[in-house]
Order: C-alpha cells, then sequence, then structure tokens
C-alpha cells in the first residue's frame, strides 16, 4: 500500500499537470548539462538508487520543448481540414524537435494545425500503472481542451498517445455526462501516418531522394493497439532511393511496452537485446520508428553495443525528404 501511494503521487506530481511534467524536464536536462549525469554515474549513486537502467534511457534533452499555448499555424494554401495536435508529454519535451518537424510536414502538405492550449497526458501513464480514474480526469482535460479549439480532426505522432486518445470512448463508456463527448473526441483521432497516407498518392511527388537503407520497428501501440502497420511502410517507400528493409520479427515488441522498461527491466532487457539483434541482421543505416518509448528503448540498446546505426521518427525522416536534406545531414 505504501509503495502504490508513491507511486500514486509521483504520477500525479509528473503527469497530472504538463507544466509540471516540463517543469521536470528543465531540472533533468540542467542534470544532464552541470556534469550531475556524470557524477552520479561515476560515484555508483544511480546503481545505488537502482536507476541506472531508467538513466540509460535518456538522450540528450533539447534545450526548447515544444509548448501547448494555443499555436495555430496556417499553411501558405490550407486545403485541408484543421488538425488540433497533441504535443504530448516525452514528444514535446525530449522529442521536441519531432514535434515540430509533425508542424512542418503537416503545413507543407495544406493542413492547418492548431496546438491547443490546456492539453494534458493522454493518460497513457496513468492507465499502465493500474490508475484509471486520473487516467480519466486527464481524458475529460483533454476532451474539453480539444473541442475548445474547434480543430476537425486529432493528430498524434506518438503511438501509445494515439492508442489511449482512441480508447477514450471506453475508457468514459460509464459516465453518462462525458460518453458522447468521448466517443465524438475518439472517432476525430489519427495517428500522424493514419493521415498523411490518406492521400499520399496526392502529395508523394514533393519527395525528394534519400539514399539509405532503412528498416521500421512496429511499435506495439500502433501495430497491434490501433491496426497500423501498412500506412507507416506506404509511406517510407514512397520516398526516392530509400530502400526499406524489413527486419525479422518487426512488430515484436522493443521492451518499452509502455512503463515496462522501467518497471520490469530484467524483461525489458531481454527483448530490447532481441529487438537490437533484429535491427542489426538487416544491416540499416537507420531504424526508423514511430513511437517515443521504442525510439528511446532501440536508441539505449543501439549505444549499449556501440552500434553506428541511428534511430529515426518517422515523421522526422519525411520532414527531411520534403527539405531535401542529405543522407549525411540525416545521419548527422
Amino acid at each position: 500500500a505504501h509503495e502504490r501511494a508513491i507511486s500514486a503521487a509521483m504520477l500525479d506530481l509528473l503527469f497530472g499537470d504538463l507544466r509540471r511534467f516540463h517543469a521536470a524536464a528543465g531540472l533533468l536536462r540542467r542534470y544532464q548539462t552541470l556534469g550531475g549525469a556524470q557524477l552520479a554515474r561515476a560515484s555508483g549513486l544511480l546503481r545505488l538508487l537502482g536507476l541506472d537502467s531508467a538513466e540509460a534511457l535518456l538522450p540528450s534533452i533539447p534545450k526548447r520543448f515544444f509548448m501547448p499555448t494555443g499555436q495555430r499555424y496556417v499553411p501558405a494554401t490550407p486545403a485541408k481540414p484543421t488538425v488540433a495536435l497533441l504535443a504530448g508529454c516525452v514528444m514535446g519535451t525530449l522529442c521536441a524537435g519531432t514535434d515540430r518537424a509533425t508542424v512542418r510536414v503537416l503545413t507543407a502538405l495544406g493542413w492547418p494545425v492548431v496546438v491547443p492550449e490546456g492539453q494534458q497526458c493522454c493518460g497513457a501513464i496513468a492507465t499502465h500503472a493500474g490508475e484509471p480514474e486520473r487516467a480519466r480526469d486527464l481524458a475529460r482535460r483533454n476532451i474539453r481542451a480539444f473541442e475548445e479549439c474547434g480543430a476537425d480532426l486529432v493528430v498524434t505522432n506518438a503511438a501509445g498517445c494515439g492508442a489511449a486518445l482512441k480508447d477514450y470512448s471506453h475508457l468514459l463508456a460509464g459516465d453518462p455526462a462525458w460518453a458522447e463527448r468521448a466517443a465524438r473526441f475518439s472517432a476525430r483521432v489519427r495517428d500522424i501516418t493514419e493521415l498523411l497516407a490518406t492521400d499520399l498518392a496526392s502529395w508523394r511527388h514533393l519527395l525528394r531522394p534519400i539514399a539509405l537503407r532503412v528498416t521500421y520497428q512496429e511499435p506495439c501501440h500502433l501495430a497491434h493497439a490501433q491496426r497500423i502497420s501498412q500506412q507507416p511502410r506506404d509511406l517510407l517507400r514512397a520516398i526516392p532511393a530509400l530502400e526499406l528493409v524489413e527486419m525479422p520479427e518487426a512488430a515484436l515488441c522493443c521492451g518499452s511496452a509502455g512503463t515496462y522498461n522501467l518497471t520490469q527491466p530484467q524483461m525489458a532487457a531481454r527483448l530490447q537485446s532481441r529487438k537490437i539483434a533484429n535491427i542489426q541482421a538487416t544491416n540499416a543505416d537507420l531504424v526508423v520508428t514511430a513511437n517515443p518509448g521504442c525510439w528511446l528503448q532501440v536508441h539505449a540498446g543501439l549505444r549499449q553495443t556501440g552500434s553506428t546505426t541511428g534511430v529515426i521518427h518517422i515523421i522526422d525522416l519525411l520532414d527531411a525528404s520534403l527539405r531535401g536534406l542529405s543522407a549525411a545531414n540525416i545521419l548527422n
């Protein structure tokens, strides 16, 4: 009971309000840049506290986060319905550049984008931790924020978040005041790959060549929870000169598994090792994925083996192709 209370308090502290999550991420960045990370590793403190495996997952935290403040991005030639972007907790901090790339890709293809103020964590972490009431509270706050922004569709670039948002209809099915609103909300949610693949034929001519050999790591929450498997591959195959090589067991979990890389580190490590071996069997220059948990897990696994293979979110790769960036620029 004591551990459950501590877990609940931590959940509320970190994920109960996006501003607190941003503040915590800012502290982590200072820990990295001011030498705290090196000191903690060298002293053995992380190992003593049982935090060494968690800390190993952390990449360098960017200087600038992607904060949802009601921003509106209007394309030069608006030709599509307006979409509201879920900035996300991990996406908006550790992967802030991918959020910005998402906005660039959408607006380049004619989608007006709004980033609703007042949005929160999607609630997936609370659900994984066995705290459905906290997840329901976050769901209600998100539904309200996204309704108020007036967008036609809700878009996410994180597979885990997308699965959570699409599940609001079930999460709030027993709440008479919210059930109908939740069902309407969930029906409007699209994963970014799902959205972009719907009219790929109309814009694939805008993609410029990237001469790289890539392999695709399927996020469980995209392939299994949302049944989105073909669309990311279609998008990758549309990039001229790109060679897509299927890895063995592409849809096998990488070990991130929501929060299992933190709560079940031994099982997560076994899955991670298997995934890294499958990636290395492809001789790919890059691993492409569509979920921050997978990105962190695969990035950490490759780094531990000394591999030079890079990891990239599919939207960053599409953004690079649309902007005409070189393969060397992407790998660096």
